[in-house]
């Protein structure tokens, strides 16, 4: 089996298919996924240190307890996965032109997180602080921000997001018109 081992180093993964795997308590550190295929395969209590997926599905993946420290995900899929349930602890990661749909993302300590030209679908991001994020280029449509602290995000050049600003903290954070006009949506104005 290709994950037989619980420690992985230096190692680069490509075009491996493990669905519906039992990857529970592995520990990587600068590995490379490439092509790979992960839907529904269990990571809980796993570790990612420094790793990069690129091009990889990772629908539906149970991360309970699970780690991410300087791990980059590009061009992934990445459905249905309820990230509020990983290890908190020092969290640093990046989703670069990867479709993030239907993940839970609410009540996370993710500071300075960078979601660049993503498409984020349908996405819970509640009581979460999200201070100094970039969301530059993303699609938001459907995602949901309550109770967020969003200070000093930028969502310049992101589209389709709705942010309450009485329920969000939204304090220098930056926006590009006329994108921007949809914080006046929950005030039920009209701008001609």
């Amino acid at each position: 089996m290709e994950f037989s081992s619980p420690t992985f180093e230096n190692q680069t993964f490509q075009n491996v298919l493990s669905v519906k795997q039992d990857l529970t308590r592995k520990e990587f550190s600068d590995c490379n996924f490439k092509k790979c295929d992960f839907s529904d395969a269990k990571f809980s209590d796993s570790s990612f240190i420094d790793c990069i997926f690129t091009d990889c599905n990772l629908s539906n993946i149970k991360v309970d307890g699970c780690s991410f420290q300087g791990v980059n995900f590009e061009n992934c899929k990445l459905l249905g996965i309820v990230f509020s349930k990983i290890n908190s602890k020092l969290i640093k990661w990046s989703f670069k032109k990867s479709h993030i749909r239907l993940c839970n993302f609410s009540d996370l300590e993710i500071k300075n997180s960078q979601f660049l030209g993503c498409e984020i679908r349908e996405t819970d991001f509640v009581n979460s602080n999200l201070s100094g994020c970039d969301f530059s280029e993303s699609d938001l449509q459907g995602s949901r921000f309550h109770n967020t602290n969003l200070e000093k995000a930028n969502f310049v050049g992101a589209k389709n997001y709705y942010l309450d600003p009485i329920n969000n903290k939204i304090k220098q954070a930056r926006f590009r018109y006329p994108d921007v006009l949809s914080l006046l949506d929950t005030f039920g104005i009209k701008i001609e």
